[in-house]
């Protein structure tokens, strides 16, 4: 509520400065217009030891360029905090999130070994709770892996290891490395590859891309998911799309689901943990291999297809 009443205010302040510079315009103006008027009318009949100045274009002129100038500033101004506004809200989300998303695992260590040393616990369940243990401990480490690593990224602290890869066999092996990582059951994901390229990329990066997609992918399917991955050529580039039968994404959310922090809010949407970064961090590595990511969808449950477009390498066969 403090957030939404601090935007009010800001609108407010704005409007109610255009309106005075928009005020103090009109009054430039007249004063300029009446002076000039009054001179027309009466100057000859004044008596000559009268000293009249005749009023000046140049500093009427000056007059308004210093007006809109400070127009301008104030827009700028104004711009700049409302940008600072949005970055702020973002902060604290992703703080809340963050917090969240450790608070969670932590809790559930805690309980854990609350249990085991308060409790007479069996050799099985002891084992049980040691395995959940450790995937908590696994999804602590990479929540702040991940914090890390586009730190770095933006930094360009990261020095990749890239290579030259035929496209096809590349990603038929990352797609096969995530269904690894991921548990993907058998029959969920398909490939297909008619792509006879090669491409130069930093193979850990890039299974960071893929593992990320096709992770959402699960991730947003209320119904049995089916993932399509394809790469193929056209012309200079590899166009590879992964494709989903989940719930896809409103138009207006397609752009900005790539933007730093960003989650989409909808009461369509599951609850699904995360802190914003993921779409972030995919499109910072597809950046640095000089290429691009997109998304399109035809709407609610009309499921998602994100297509990579990177540069492709003349064919050396």
């Amino acid at each position: 509520m403090k957030r939404t009443n601090s935007h009010l205010y800001i609108i407010i302040a704005f409007v109610i400065a255009q309106i005075a510079w928009l005020g103090l315009l009109a009054l430039w103006i007249y004063w300029y217009v009446t002076n000039y008027i009054i001179f027309e009318q009466a100057g000859e009949k004044l008596s000559p030891l009268i000293d009249i100045q005749t009023p000046n274009v140049f500093v009427f002129t000056a007059g308004i360029i210093l007006i809109v100038g400070i127009a301008v500033v104030m827009f700028i101004f104004f711009r700049n905090l409302s940008v600072q506004y949005k970055l702020a809200n973002l902060y604290d989300n992703f703080i809340a999130t963050v917090t969240h998303e450790l608070k969670s695992p932590l809790s559930s260590l805690r309980l854990f070994l609350e249990t085991m040393d308060y409790k007479n616990v069996s050799e099985e369940k002891r084992k049980d709770f040691l395995s959940l243990m450790m995937k908590d401990v696994k999804r602590l480490d990479n929540l702040i892996n991940t914090i890390l690593e586009i730190s770095k990224l933006e930094q360009k602290k990261i020095v990749h290891d890239r290579r030259e890869y035929k496209a096809g066999i590349l990603f038929e092996e990352l797609v096969n490395e995530s269904i690894l990582n991921l548990s993907v059951p058998e029959g969920v994901v398909s490939y297909k590859c008619s792509s006879v390229s090669y491409c130069s990329a930093d193979k850990k990066a890039l299974q960071i891309v893929i593992d990320n997609l096709i992770n959402n992918a699960l991730k947003y399917s209320t119904e049995a998911p089916t993932i399509n991955v394809s790469v193929k050529d056209n012309r200079k580039k590899i166009i590879i799309d992964i494709s989903d039968n989940g719930i896809g994404i409103p138009q207006q959310y397609q752009k900005k689901i790539f933007n730093k922090f960003f989650r989409i809010d909808s009461v369509h949407m599951p609850n699904v943990k995360g802190t914003g970064l993921g779409l972030y961090w995919t499109k910072e590595i597809i950046k640095q291999h000089k290429g691009s990511i997109s998304v399109h969808s035809e709407g609610l449950n009309k499921g998602s297809t994100f297509r990579i477009e990177l540069p492709a390498i003349k064919n050396k066969g």
